[in-house]
């Protein structure tokens, strides 16, 4: 399971301490996540090695995630932007870094496009379809129908985003088979500011209905 947009390092403790597998970091100027080259390599350092690093993108250019190699040293580069099949694939190629792409959801139509980024994305990352007008493409506390996941055959590893909070991620795992889930909003008393109460909430949830195996 992964818990993102963390921004202070008492929430990243949090999150460590409660059991997350990967603790996710925004670049992303427009989220009230974002974090600066320094921040980014501050709390990188306070990871030392008990989690996934994953480093949170939207249509960066080579010389940004140049940047954000440099300060987060990332275990996974999340890219959660328009990026095309053919973009995802020079960005694994150019950085050796394994690559997380974000499909949004609305309908089953959207989950055909997933099949493009099967050949060059190590993980699918089935978000919630933003709105039209929104900010963020990420973050904002929507959730999409699950059923359209149920026995989705996908050609790569999948996780599930969207709407997340402690008192729905089981349900949501039973109805989509997910193996692994990622939470952001659902885990803040306000936006950017996670509550580490919720977060150990949200892990526990988890947890419960795997209890003996990896985290989801």
């Amino acid at each position: 399971m992964k818990i993102c947009g963390l921004s202070s390092a008492a929430t990243l403790e949090a999150a460590l301490d409660s059991g997350a597998d990967m603790v996710g970091f925004v670049f992303f100027e427009p989220s009230p996540r974002n974090l600066s080259s320094g921040e980014a390599r501050a709390l990188g350092a306070e990871v030392r090695g008990r989690a996934q690093k994953v480093a949170l993108t939207v249509d960066a250019n080579d010389a940004k995630l140049e940047a954000i190699v440099d300060a987060l040293a990332p275990d996974i580069l999340q890219l959660h932007g328009n990026e095309t099949p053919a973009r995802v694939g020079a960005i694994r190629a150019r950085f050796g870094i394994p690559v997380m792409k974000a499909i949004g959801v609305a309908s089953g139509a959207d989950l055909a496009k997933s099949k493009a980024y099967a050949s060059v994305a190590d993980t699918l990352l089935f978000d919630a379809k933003p709105a039209p007008e929104a900010v963020l493409p990420a973050g904002n506390g929507q959730a999409f129908y699950w059923s359209i996941l149920r026995g989705l055959a996908a050609d790569r590893p999948w996780m599930l985003s969207g709407g997340l909070d402690p008192s729905n991620v089981g349900d949501a795992l039973t109805a989509t088979g997910a193996s692994g889930v990622d939470v952001s909003s659902g885990v803040e008393s306000a936006p950017g500011m996670k509550d580490p109460a919720r977060i150990a909430a949200f892990i526990a949830a988890v947890r419960a209905l795997s209890p003996a195996g990896p985290s989801r």
